[in-house]
This record gives C-alpha cells, structure tokens and sequence, in this order.
C-alpha cells in the first residue's frame, strides 16, 4: 500500500470516480477511472499541469492557490462541460474531483459528485477554522502508526491559554477570531510533513512527520513563542498563550491511544509547570500522575476519615490582631501534608470544592466562636461555592447553628468567580452585604482584574497578593502598583490587606502607606486552633492583653 493510500483510506487504483491527488503540483495517486479518462500509468511522473492544463491560466491558478491557503474547497467549471471540485485534503496536499462526468454507484444517486466531495470534506474539517478535524485526526494518527525502522513521528498537544476568558468578556465572535487566528499561526509554522488540527474548544494538535525530539521541540518552542504576541481583535490586544505537550513515536507510544497518552501527560506537566511552556513526555511524568491520581482517590474518603483540619494566620491592624483568615491543610495518611497549591484544584476538578467547602465555614464558624468577640475570621470561598445556588441560605444557616454573629465573618473570593453570571453574583454579594457579612476580593491583580469589579459588586477589602508585596521595599515597579492599588480601594471606601509580608522593612513599607492590614510569616504563622491562646500570650502586642481575658 502507498503512503498516500495508508494516509486517506481511499482504494484509489479501484475507484469509479475522476479523482486525482497532488502534492506541489506532482501527481501522487488518481482513481483508476481518471487514469484509463487521461492515459496516466501508475509510474507516470504527471503534474496538476499536465492533467489539467487549464488550471495554468492566470484566473485558475489563482483559485487553486487560494484553495492551498484558506483550506476552503471551490468549484470552476472548465469549458465545453467539465467541472471540478477543488479542495485541501491536508496541509500541502490538493485534491481535484471532476463531477461533470463522474461515475455514479447506485448506492450514490442521490447526491452530485460536487455535493458528495464537499459533505466528505466537511465530515473532515473545523467548519470555523478549515483545518482537519479530529476525525481526521484519528485516521491519520491510526494510519501512520505503528512506525518501523528509523521513522519518526511527533505528536504535539496544544491547548490555548486564558481562552475563557475571551468569550467571557468580549463574546464567543472574538473567540471564534481567536481561534482562526490560532489556526493561521500554526499552519504559518509547518513545514512539509506537518498537520494542524483542531480537535475541540481551543484544543489543538500537530503530526510531524519524521519527527525528531530536537525538530519537535524547536518546532512546540517556536509555537509557544508565537502565542506571546497578541491577537487583535476589533483593536483590543488579546492575549493567549499556549502549552505544549511533545510525545515522540516509537519512543513514547507505537498505537495511537499510546501516544495521544503520552501527549496528554506531557501537556498537563507544561500547564503544571506554569503554562505558556512545551514539555517533552518523560517517564518520570508518568509517575508524577500516578501520584496525583492516588492524591485524587484520596480525596474522595478525606472529609468521613478527618483528614482535614484548619490553620489560622493572624490578621493585624495598627499593631493588633484583629483576627484570623482559616487555611485549610490535608494530612494524608500515606504522602504527610498535602499543599493545598496541589489538593484544592484536583478537589475543584472533581466537583469536592463545595462539600469540602461547607465543612471549612462550619468549622470556622465554631471555632470562631469562642475567641474574643471583636476577633473575625476569613474563609476562602471556591468558585464552585459561590456558583452553587443557594449559597447565602448555607451561610446563614451555618451562622444561626454555630452561633456566630454575621459580622465576625469575613468571605474572600477570586476574580475568576465574577467572569460568569454576573447578574447573580451581583444579587449574591448584596445579599451577604444585608446579612453583614464582610466581602474581601483575595488576590487582586494576578488573574482578570477589571476596574469594573472594583464599581460594580460591594467589596470591604481588597487582598494585594503576595506576588507584589515581594520585595515590594525595593522594587520601584510593585511599589508603583501598590501604591496604585491603596489608593484606588480607599477613593472607594475600601480596606486594603496585604498578603505575604515576610520582613520588617515590608511591613515598615506598608504601614507608611497606610495599608489597612497586614498579614504573613512576620506577623505570625498559621497556627492551629487549639494554639491560638499560647500565640496571643507570647505576642509582643501589648493590645493582645485584653483579648487574652475574653478567653
């Protein structure tokens, strides 16, 4: 069987219809009817010029050339009364179907020939992007493997980064041009013996045919540098990244689900590592996602065998403890303490946010109970919490059972939480506000920041994340930001907390700009519940006297 007749299936030497295929112009495989129509041998070394030399005038030419780029098959009509239909089968590869004079099967009648090309080219391709399919993307894969001898092949995974929030802020239209903008980049990229496929959403993939390791990776590092520069989209600079995932046949899979594995496992460690970034598949990743596998299976029986349990870091204003935000931690039985950086999005994609969730606000609530009454405590509501409905009913129930008085709560949520449902959360966060209950943006500035939020939805406080407050005495730039950020909460009525404040020269920073609150490893660790007495005992803060006699 030839290369071409392994790629696309198609018993070509049998064929009753007038097909022919070429690549760069060269006659590759025809249809036996089209080789007895036009006396071409199987040896014959024809071109597209010589089968049809009308597609060399000026005005043909050009409509082939476009078929070639846009991936968009069109129909010409060559006098007296053939006519041909024109369409990419794969990057660099043309096909050509006379359905003037095709010969119909009886099982075909139904249909022209034009027509019947055109829903087999369909059936194959992204209607939005023009690039294959992954149908297409599976035939292919199966037809090229397993590979023998010295051959190659690369497959890369390629998911887009902060797609989402596309649609979610400018509507899928700017989506859909970033997704064929996503598709010109790669094909632009690929030499002969490279595919680009849209496999779903914005899940893309590449076939490199003799697919060296150091080939691949120059080629998933040129697309990730790619990805830097923004997409316009109706003069707004969009920017998406992308992760890559390279797994190498036979090397890392000789089957296609082998290798599409591999592939993924790849993929996922680029994204873990922090997105934007290609990773080649290596054992020790297979490794890594057994271990993350047990983790997830763990989750599932933490909560019935209490392997959670709670933390508390101290949050201090003008030298007092004012209260204290509740950290989840996870003792697992055989792997010690779990990070939550690793747990919680495993819980997230597993749809445990929620029940674990309520288990941390009952737990805090108790607990909060029985410190001094002018201490708060702050719990970290998941976006899965917020969405759910019914959520202020849960806290207020939740209040009323544990006896804690709504204004010694204090709820922080992300800005991911707000991209979807806007009108909702507008009606959740009022509600909470009437309850009393203090709202707190956690992580402001790391994720879709918009002044809007800030305008629109009832904040108390506003969390500058630790990422600017890193070395914030010295570095001119976060100090520009943070500056920016006190400034803007307190025009609009707003405390401002500052997270991860790690030496003195940070806090002395802060407090001179009149950052409301302070909190991190300086000021105190978390510490378990049953400690806090001892800690508010050993504290320095002369304040803290007071509290120690409402225990």
């Amino acid at each position: 069987m030839s290369e071409f007749d392994a790629v696309f299936s198609l018993p070509l030497m049998e064929a009753d219809e007038l097909s022919s295929f070429y690549e760069n112009t060269n006659l590759i495989g025809c249809s036996a009817a089209l080789g007895r129509k036009y006396q071409i041998s199987a040896s014959s070394q024809a071109t597209i010029g010589s089968v049809y030399p009308e597609l060399l005038g000026s005005h043909h030419k050009l409509v082939v050339e476009s078929v070639l780029v846009t991936g968009f098959p069109r129909s010409i009509v060559i006098p007296p009364a053939r006519k041909l239909f024109i369409c990419r089968i794969k990057s660099g590869l043309l096909g050509i179907f006379e359905t003037g004079e095709v010969a119909v099967s009886p099982s075909s009648l139904e249909l022209e020939g034009d027509e019947r090309v055109l829903l087999r080219h369909q059936a194959l391709h992204d209607v939005l992007t023009g690039l294959p399919n992954r149908r297409q993307f599976s035939d292919d894969l199966d037809a090229r493997l397993p590979v023998e001898g010295v051959e190659r092949i690369a497959l890369m995974q390629i998911d887009l980064d902060d797609f989402k929030p596309v649609n979610g802020t400018l509507g899928h239209a700017a989506g859909d041009l970033v997704l064929q903008g996503t598709a010109e980049r790669l094909q632009a990229m690929l030499g002969e013996g490279g595919i680009a496929y849209r496999l779903a959403g914005d899940e893309f993939a590449v076939l490199q045919r003799s697919g060296r390791s150091m080939e691949a990776k120059r080629l998933a590092e040129s697309i990730v540098n790619a990805f830097k520069e923004p997409f316009t989209v109706e003069g707004i600079d969009v920017f998406v990244g992308a992760s890559v995932g390279i797994a190498i046949a036979p090397d890392d899979g000789n089957d296609g689900e082998q290798l599409m594995k591999a592939a993924d496992i790849a993929l996922y460690a680029a994204k873990n590592d922090g997105r934007g970034r290609a990773r080649s598949f290596n054992r020790s990743m297979l490794i890594m996602l057994e271990q993350r596998e047990m983790l997830r299976r763990g989750l599932r029986v933490a909560l019935q065998e209490r392997q959670f349990f709670l933390e508390y870091q101290p949050l201090i204003e003008t030298d007092a403890i004012v209260g204290f935000e509740a950290l989840l931690r996870w003792q697992h039985p055989y792997a010690g303490i779990v990070p939550p950086a690793v747990f919680i999005p495993l819980a997230e994609a597993d749809g445990l946010m929620v029940e674990i969730g309520e288990w941390v606000l009952e737990q805090a609530c108790r607990q909060a109970v029985n410190w001094p009454e002018h201490f708060t405590v702050a719990v970290n509501l998941s976006p899965a919490e917020f969405l759910r409905k019914g959520l202020t009913d849960r806290v207020a129930n939740t209040l009323d059972s544990a006896g804690l008085s709504a204004e010694r709560l204090e709820l922080e949520i992300t800005e991911s939480v707000l991209l979807e449902r806007t009108a909702n959360n507008l009606d959740t966060l009022h509600t909470l506000e009437v309850m009393g209950i203090r709202i707190s943006l956690d992580d402001f500035g790391t994720q879709y920041s918009s002044l809007a939020y800030l305008k629109n939805f009832p904040f108390d406080t506003i969390k500058i994340d630790r990422y600017f407050i890193k070395d914030v005495e010295t570095d001119e730039k976060r100090q520009a930001i943070v500056r920016a950020i006190v400034a803007l909460a307190h025009g609009l009525g707003m405390r401002v907390t500052a997270e991860g404040v790690e030496t003195a020269a940070q806090a002395a920073w802060l407090r001179k700009l009149r950052c409301d609150r302070l909190q991190g490893n300086l000021l105190g660790a978390a510490t378990p519940p049953d400690s806090i007495r001892n800690f508010l005992r050993q504290s320095s803060m002369a304040s803290q006297r007071s509290a120690l006699e409402d225990f």
